[in-house]
Protein backbone atom coordinates (compact mmCIF):
# COMPACT_ATOMS: atom_id res chain seq x y z
CA UNK A 1 0.00 0.00 0.00
CA UNK A 2 1.07 3.56 -0.82
CA UNK A 3 1.88 5.28 2.17
CA UNK A 4 2.07 9.03 2.58
CA UNK A 5 2.79 11.62 4.95
CA UNK A 6 -0.76 13.72 4.54
CA UNK A 7 -3.37 13.15 2.63
CA UNK A 8 -5.97 15.54 1.24
CA UNK A 9 -9.62 15.05 0.53
CA UNK A 10 -10.63 18.13 -1.55
CA UNK A 11 -9.05 20.21 -3.98
CA UNK A 12 -11.27 23.48 -3.77
CA UNK A 13 -9.65 26.45 -2.23
CA UNK A 14 -9.04 25.10 1.01
CA UNK A 15 -7.44 21.55 -0.31
CA UNK A 16 -5.82 23.53 -2.84
CA UNK A 17 -4.03 25.57 0.05
CA UNK A 18 -3.39 22.85 2.15
CA UNK A 19 -1.76 21.06 -0.47
CA UNK A 20 0.22 23.65 -1.32
CA UNK A 21 1.33 24.55 2.42
CA UNK A 22 2.37 21.09 3.00
CA UNK A 23 4.24 20.64 -0.26
CA UNK A 24 5.98 23.62 0.29
CA UNK A 25 7.20 22.70 3.83
CA UNK A 26 8.71 19.25 1.91
CA UNK A 27 6.02 16.79 3.46
CA UNK A 28 5.27 13.61 1.20
CA UNK A 29 1.42 14.29 0.52
CA UNK A 30 -1.27 12.77 -1.78
CA UNK A 31 -4.63 15.23 -2.65
CA UNK A 32 -7.73 13.47 -3.63
CA UNK A 33 -10.92 15.03 -5.72
CA UNK A 34 -13.24 13.59 -7.16
CA UNK A 35 -14.22 15.66 -10.13
CA UNK A 36 -12.10 17.31 -12.51
CA UNK A 37 -9.62 20.09 -11.21
CA UNK A 38 -11.55 23.56 -11.29
CA UNK A 39 -15.19 22.02 -12.06
CA UNK A 40 -18.15 23.91 -10.65
CA UNK A 41 -20.27 21.61 -8.61
CA UNK A 42 -18.70 23.41 -5.39
CA UNK A 43 -17.54 26.72 -3.93
CA UNK A 44 -14.46 27.45 -5.17
CA UNK A 45 -14.94 28.39 -9.28
CA UNK A 46 -15.81 31.54 -11.11
CA UNK A 47 -14.22 34.72 -11.07
CA UNK A 48 -14.40 36.90 -8.31
CA UNK A 49 -14.70 36.68 -4.14
CA UNK A 50 -14.74 39.32 -1.85
CA UNK A 51 -11.24 39.61 0.73
CA UNK A 52 -11.53 42.12 3.70
CA UNK A 53 -10.86 42.59 7.46
CA UNK A 54 -14.15 44.30 8.32
CA UNK A 55 -15.67 41.57 10.47
CA UNK A 56 -17.85 42.37 13.63
CA UNK A 57 -15.83 39.59 15.78
CA UNK A 58 -12.14 39.86 16.39
CA UNK A 59 -11.44 36.42 15.90
CA UNK A 60 -12.35 37.07 12.51
CA UNK A 61 -10.47 40.00 11.96
CA UNK A 62 -7.53 38.70 13.25
CA UNK A 63 -7.61 35.68 11.00
CA UNK A 64 -8.15 38.19 7.85
CA UNK A 65 -4.72 40.15 8.81
CA UNK A 66 -2.85 36.62 8.59
CA UNK A 67 -4.90 36.03 5.50
CA UNK A 68 -3.76 39.31 3.89
CA UNK A 69 -0.33 38.37 4.95
CA UNK A 70 -0.22 34.86 3.40
CA UNK A 71 -1.89 36.57 0.33
CA UNK A 72 0.84 38.69 0.18
CA UNK A 73 3.62 35.86 0.55
CA UNK A 74 1.50 33.46 -2.18
CA UNK A 75 2.02 36.24 -4.56
CA UNK A 76 5.84 36.58 -3.90
CA UNK A 77 6.18 33.07 -4.29
CA UNK A 78 4.16 32.09 -7.78
CA UNK A 79 4.82 35.46 -9.32
CA UNK A 80 0.71 35.72 -9.66
CA UNK A 81 -1.34 38.81 -8.56
CA UNK A 82 -4.45 37.44 -6.88
CA UNK A 83 -5.80 40.38 -5.24
CA UNK A 84 -7.15 43.97 -6.30
CA UNK A 85 -8.09 45.91 -3.75
CA UNK A 86 -11.06 48.57 -4.33
CA UNK A 87 -12.33 49.54 -0.34
CA UNK A 88 -15.09 48.41 0.38
CA UNK A 89 -18.39 49.17 2.37
CA UNK A 90 -20.60 47.75 5.43
CA UNK A 91 -24.26 48.59 4.85
CA UNK A 92 -25.64 48.26 8.23
CA UNK A 93 -29.62 49.26 8.64
CA UNK A 94 -29.80 50.81 12.34
CA UNK A 95 -33.18 48.52 12.87
CA UNK A 96 -31.75 45.52 11.57
CA UNK A 97 -30.25 42.53 13.66
CA UNK A 98 -26.40 43.76 12.85
CA UNK A 99 -24.71 46.71 14.86
CA UNK A 100 -22.24 49.01 13.11
CA UNK A 101 -20.62 49.28 16.34
CA UNK A 102 -19.72 45.38 16.34
CA UNK A 103 -18.02 46.47 13.03
CA UNK A 104 -15.87 49.30 14.71
CA UNK A 105 -15.54 47.27 18.01
CA UNK A 106 -13.44 44.89 16.53
CA UNK A 107 -11.54 46.83 13.97
CA UNK A 108 -10.70 49.16 16.43
CA UNK A 109 -9.17 46.36 18.94
CA UNK A 110 -7.04 44.76 15.22
CA UNK A 111 -6.23 48.32 14.44
CA UNK A 112 -7.72 47.95 11.25
CA UNK A 113 -8.20 51.58 9.80
CA UNK A 114 -11.68 52.15 9.00
CA UNK A 115 -14.53 55.12 8.59
CA UNK A 116 -17.58 55.60 10.04
CA UNK A 117 -20.02 57.10 7.48
CA UNK A 118 -23.29 58.77 6.96
CA UNK A 119 -25.82 57.92 4.08
CA UNK A 120 -24.76 61.85 2.91
CA UNK A 121 -21.22 60.85 3.03
CA UNK A 122 -21.44 57.49 1.31
CA UNK A 123 -23.96 59.27 -1.66
CA UNK A 124 -21.18 61.97 -1.94
CA UNK A 125 -18.47 59.34 -2.37
CA UNK A 126 -19.83 57.27 -4.77
CA UNK A 127 -23.48 59.02 -6.20
CA UNK A 128 -23.96 55.41 -7.63
CA UNK A 129 -25.40 54.20 -4.22
CA UNK A 130 -29.04 55.15 -3.14
CA UNK A 131 -28.41 54.68 0.78
CA UNK A 132 -31.68 55.02 2.99
CA UNK A 133 -31.17 57.91 5.80
CA UNK A 134 -31.61 54.99 8.47
CA UNK A 135 -27.80 53.06 7.26
CA UNK A 136 -25.04 53.51 8.81
CA UNK A 137 -21.79 51.61 6.51
CA UNK A 138 -18.26 51.16 7.88
CA UNK A 139 -15.85 51.33 4.97
CA UNK A 140 -12.30 49.35 5.24
CA UNK A 141 -9.98 50.74 2.61
CA UNK A 142 -8.17 47.40 2.54
CA UNK A 143 -11.26 45.32 1.14
CA UNK A 144 -10.91 44.11 -1.94
CA UNK A 145 -11.60 41.11 -4.76
CA UNK A 146 -9.88 37.78 -5.11
CA UNK A 147 -9.71 36.12 -8.51
CA UNK A 148 -10.90 33.50 -7.20
CA UNK A 149 -10.63 30.29 -10.12
CA UNK A 150 -6.89 32.03 -10.75
CA UNK A 151 -6.18 31.26 -7.01
CA UNK A 152 -7.36 27.63 -6.74
CA UNK A 153 -5.10 27.08 -10.10
CA UNK A 154 -2.33 28.85 -8.57
CA UNK A 155 -2.13 26.91 -5.71
CA UNK A 156 -2.77 23.47 -7.14
CA UNK A 157 0.28 24.19 -9.89
CA UNK A 158 2.55 25.55 -7.20
CA UNK A 159 1.72 22.43 -5.35
CA UNK A 160 2.67 20.18 -8.03
CA UNK A 161 5.79 22.45 -8.00
CA UNK A 162 6.53 21.30 -4.48
CA UNK A 163 5.77 18.08 -5.02
CA UNK A 164 2.65 17.05 -3.76
CA UNK A 165 0.58 14.51 -5.86
CA UNK A 166 -2.72 15.88 -7.04
CA UNK A 167 -4.88 12.48 -8.44
CA UNK A 168 -8.29 14.27 -10.10
CA UNK A 169 -11.77 12.58 -11.07
CA UNK A 170 -10.31 9.83 -7.74
CA UNK A 171 -13.40 9.61 -5.42
CA UNK A 172 -12.44 9.48 -1.54
CA UNK A 173 -15.33 6.74 -0.57
CA UNK A 174 -14.29 6.49 2.94
CA UNK A 175 -11.35 6.52 5.62
CA UNK A 176 -10.19 3.90 8.09
CA UNK A 177 -8.51 5.50 10.93
CA UNK A 178 -6.26 2.89 13.32
CA UNK A 179 -2.73 2.83 15.03
CA UNK A 180 -0.42 4.04 12.13
CA UNK A 181 -2.92 7.01 11.01
CA UNK A 182 -5.91 6.22 8.22
CA UNK A 183 -6.37 4.09 5.47
CA UNK A 184 -7.82 6.29 2.67
CA UNK A 185 -9.92 4.35 0.42
CA UNK A 186 -10.69 5.82 -2.85
CA UNK A 187 -12.57 4.50 -6.24
CA UNK A 188 -8.97 3.25 -7.68
CA UNK A 189 -7.50 2.06 -4.45
CA UNK A 190 -6.34 2.45 -0.71
CA UNK A 191 -3.66 4.22 0.00
CA UNK A 192 -2.04 5.09 3.78
CA UNK A 193 -1.47 8.40 5.83
CA UNK A 194 -0.59 9.39 8.72
CA UNK A 195 -2.75 12.43 8.35
CA UNK A 196 -5.76 13.40 6.76
CA UNK A 197 -6.89 16.70 6.16
CA UNK A 198 -10.95 16.63 5.15
CA UNK A 199 -11.95 19.90 3.26
CA UNK A 200 -14.44 18.29 1.20
CA UNK A 201 -17.23 21.18 1.95
CA UNK A 202 -20.80 20.11 1.44
CA UNK A 203 -19.42 16.09 0.81
CA UNK A 204 -18.01 16.58 4.30
CA UNK A 205 -20.45 14.28 6.27
CA UNK A 206 -20.37 11.45 3.50
CA UNK A 207 -16.42 10.49 5.42
CA UNK A 208 -17.32 11.09 8.77
CA UNK A 209 -20.80 9.75 9.28
CA UNK A 210 -19.54 6.48 8.89
CA UNK A 211 -17.00 7.36 12.03
CA UNK A 212 -19.82 8.58 14.51
CA UNK A 213 -18.22 12.50 13.72
CA UNK A 214 -20.58 14.23 11.54
CA UNK A 215 -20.61 17.94 11.70
CA UNK A 216 -24.12 19.22 11.40
CA UNK A 217 -24.24 21.25 7.78
CA UNK A 218 -26.90 22.88 6.27
CA UNK A 219 -26.39 23.05 2.65
CA UNK A 220 -27.80 25.12 -0.18
CA UNK A 221 -27.39 26.60 -3.69
CA UNK A 222 -26.79 29.44 -4.14
CA UNK A 223 -26.47 32.16 -7.10
CA UNK A 224 -24.62 35.25 -8.17
CA UNK A 225 -26.50 37.46 -11.45
CA UNK A 226 -23.80 39.94 -13.30
CA UNK A 227 -25.64 43.06 -14.43
CA UNK A 228 -24.36 45.47 -17.54
CA UNK A 229 -25.13 48.98 -16.47
CA UNK A 230 -25.14 51.13 -19.19
CA UNK A 231 -21.96 53.18 -18.31
CA UNK A 232 -20.10 50.48 -16.50
CA UNK A 233 -16.88 52.95 -16.28
CA UNK A 234 -19.32 54.35 -13.40
CA UNK A 235 -18.59 50.74 -11.78
CA UNK A 236 -15.31 50.80 -12.45
CA UNK A 237 -12.47 49.45 -9.14
CA UNK A 238 -11.26 52.96 -8.77
CA UNK A 239 -14.83 54.72 -8.67
CA UNK A 240 -16.83 52.35 -7.36
CA UNK A 241 -16.44 49.79 -3.67
CA UNK A 242 -17.02 46.08 -2.96
CA UNK A 243 -20.10 46.73 -1.05
CA UNK A 244 -22.08 44.22 1.19
CA UNK A 245 -25.96 44.76 2.98
CA UNK A 246 -26.17 43.40 5.92
CA UNK A 247 -29.60 42.71 7.15
CA UNK A 248 -32.20 40.43 7.87
CA UNK A 249 -31.20 39.40 4.08
CA UNK A 250 -28.28 39.93 3.36
CA UNK A 251 -26.47 41.16 -0.24
CA UNK A 252 -23.56 41.83 -1.44
CA UNK A 253 -21.83 43.22 -4.93
CA UNK A 254 -18.42 43.83 -6.94
CA UNK A 255 -17.30 46.71 -8.96
CA UNK A 256 -16.65 45.58 -12.75
CA UNK A 257 -13.81 42.92 -13.16
CA UNK A 258 -12.39 41.66 -16.10
CA UNK A 259 -15.25 43.20 -18.34
CA UNK A 260 -18.22 45.72 -18.12
CA UNK A 261 -20.63 44.19 -15.67
CA UNK A 262 -21.35 44.29 -12.08
CA UNK A 263 -21.62 41.24 -10.04
CA UNK A 264 -24.20 40.60 -6.83
CA UNK A 265 -25.70 38.47 -5.21
CA UNK A 266 -28.46 37.63 -1.82
CA UNK A 267 -26.29 35.42 0.86
CA UNK A 268 -27.83 32.61 2.23
CA UNK A 269 -30.74 32.36 -0.17
CA UNK A 270 -32.23 29.20 1.85
CA UNK A 271 -32.51 27.14 -1.52
CA UNK A 272 -31.74 24.10 0.51
CA UNK A 273 -30.58 20.60 -1.86
CA UNK A 274 -28.41 17.56 -1.64
CA UNK A 275 -25.53 18.12 -3.57
CA UNK A 276 -25.96 15.00 -5.64
CA UNK A 277 -29.20 16.16 -6.91
CA UNK A 278 -28.24 19.40 -7.50
CA UNK A 279 -30.04 21.83 -10.43
CA UNK A 280 -27.61 23.88 -11.35
CA UNK A 281 -30.29 26.04 -12.42
CA UNK A 282 -31.09 29.58 -11.03
CA UNK A 283 -34.22 30.39 -8.83
CA UNK A 284 -36.38 33.06 -11.31
CA UNK A 285 -37.96 34.50 -7.92
CA UNK A 286 -34.24 34.64 -6.01
CA UNK A 287 -33.28 36.79 -9.62
CA UNK A 288 -35.86 38.44 -9.26
CA UNK A 289 -35.61 39.31 -5.89
CA UNK A 290 -31.96 40.56 -6.36
CA UNK A 291 -32.89 42.91 -9.11
CA UNK A 292 -35.91 44.25 -7.11
CA UNK A 293 -33.27 45.09 -4.12
CA UNK A 294 -30.51 46.53 -6.80
CA UNK A 295 -33.02 48.82 -8.45
CA UNK A 296 -34.03 50.74 -4.77
CA UNK A 297 -29.77 50.29 -3.82
CA UNK A 298 -27.77 50.63 -7.22
CA UNK A 299 -30.26 52.44 -9.82
CA UNK A 300 -27.85 51.83 -12.58
CA UNK A 301 -27.39 48.70 -12.52
CA UNK A 302 -28.46 47.49 -15.74
CA UNK A 303 -30.08 44.52 -17.15
CA UNK A 304 -29.39 41.03 -16.01
CA UNK A 305 -26.75 39.34 -18.05
CA UNK A 306 -26.24 35.53 -16.71
CA UNK A 307 -26.79 33.83 -13.63
CA UNK A 308 -24.48 31.19 -12.44
CA UNK A 309 -24.48 28.60 -9.25
CA UNK A 310 -22.21 27.66 -6.39
CA UNK A 311 -23.26 25.87 -3.20
CA UNK A 312 -22.89 26.84 0.47
CA UNK A 313 -22.31 24.17 2.95
CA UNK A 314 -23.19 26.20 6.25
CA UNK A 315 -22.20 25.32 10.05
CA UNK A 316 -25.19 26.29 11.86
CA UNK A 317 -23.48 29.59 13.24
CA UNK A 318 -21.49 29.98 10.37
CA UNK A 319 -18.30 29.52 12.31
CA UNK A 320 -15.35 27.96 10.97
CA UNK A 321 -14.01 24.48 11.88
CA UNK A 322 -10.50 23.96 11.80
CA UNK A 323 -9.83 21.08 13.70
CA UNK A 324 -8.84 17.60 14.33
CA UNK A 325 -12.01 15.15 15.42
CA UNK A 326 -11.77 15.09 19.20
CA UNK A 327 -12.91 10.78 17.79
CA UNK A 328 -9.99 10.71 15.69
CA UNK A 329 -7.33 13.10 16.11
CA UNK A 330 -5.57 12.01 12.56
CA UNK A 331 -8.36 13.39 11.11
CA UNK A 332 -8.64 16.78 10.26
CA UNK A 333 -11.48 18.74 9.10
CA UNK A 334 -11.55 22.31 7.61
CA UNK A 335 -14.89 24.05 6.76
CA UNK A 336 -14.99 27.24 5.76
CA UNK A 337 -19.46 28.11 6.25
CA UNK A 338 -19.60 29.75 2.97
CA UNK A 339 -17.23 32.68 3.75
CA UNK A 340 -13.74 31.82 4.20
CA UNK A 341 -12.95 32.30 0.56
CA UNK A 342 -10.90 35.44 2.00
CA UNK A 343 -9.12 33.43 4.39
CA UNK A 344 -7.92 30.84 1.68
CA UNK A 345 -3.81 31.01 1.84
CA UNK A 346 -4.53 31.00 6.16
CA UNK A 347 -6.65 28.29 6.53
CA UNK A 348 -4.59 25.97 3.98
CA UNK A 349 -1.75 26.95 6.42
CA UNK A 350 -3.30 26.27 9.74
CA UNK A 351 -4.79 22.81 8.36
CA UNK A 352 -0.84 22.35 7.18
CA UNK A 353 0.24 23.25 10.87
CA UNK A 354 -2.06 20.98 12.68
CA UNK A 355 -1.37 18.12 10.15
CA UNK A 356 2.71 18.56 10.73
CA UNK A 357 2.48 20.05 13.75
CA UNK A 358 0.35 19.52 16.33
CA UNK A 359 -0.55 22.85 16.31
CA UNK A 360 -1.14 26.18 14.59
CA UNK A 361 0.75 29.65 14.85
CA UNK A 362 -2.62 30.82 15.06
CA UNK A 363 -5.24 31.12 17.58
CA UNK A 364 -7.67 28.65 16.31
CA UNK A 365 -9.44 28.30 19.40
CA UNK A 366 -12.88 29.72 17.29
CA UNK A 367 -12.90 26.89 15.49
CA UNK A 368 -13.20 23.58 17.42
CA UNK A 369 -15.15 20.87 15.63
CA UNK A 370 -16.07 19.71 18.93
CA UNK A 371 -17.44 23.72 19.63
CA UNK A 372 -18.78 23.72 16.66
CA UNK A 373 -21.26 19.93 17.18
CA UNK A 374 -22.12 21.51 20.96
CA UNK A 375 -23.41 24.71 19.28
CA UNK A 376 -25.32 23.21 17.09
CA UNK A 377 -26.85 20.89 19.82
CA UNK A 378 -27.92 24.47 21.34
CA UNK A 379 -29.63 26.14 18.90
CA UNK A 380 -25.97 28.46 17.41
CA UNK A 381 -26.96 32.18 17.21
CA UNK A 382 -26.82 34.65 14.48
CA UNK A 383 -23.56 35.78 13.49
CA UNK A 384 -22.38 38.81 10.83
CA UNK A 385 -19.77 36.71 9.35
CA UNK A 386 -21.84 36.43 5.85
CA UNK A 387 -20.41 37.12 2.60
CA UNK A 388 -17.76 34.86 0.48
CA UNK A 389 -18.82 36.79 -2.61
Amino acid sequence: MESFEVAVVGMGAIGSATAYHLARRGAKVVAFEQYELGHVRGASHDTSRIVRTSYGSTAYVRLAQSAYRDWADLERESGERLLTITGGVILIPIDGPYSATDFTVALNECGVEHELLSPAEVQARWPQFRVPENVETVYTADTGIAHASRTVATLQMRARMHGAEIRDRTAVLSLTPDAEGVVVHTANGDIRAGKVVVAADAWTNMLLEPLDAAIPLDIMQEQVTYFHPAEPDQYDRARFPVWIWEDDECYYGFPTFGEPSIKAARDVSENRMNPEQRSFVPSPELTAQLSEFMDGLIPGKGPELRTVTCQYALTKDRRFVLSALPQHPDIIVGLAAGHGFKFTPTLGRVLAELALDGESTDDLSEFDAADSMVRELAGGAASPFHTEG
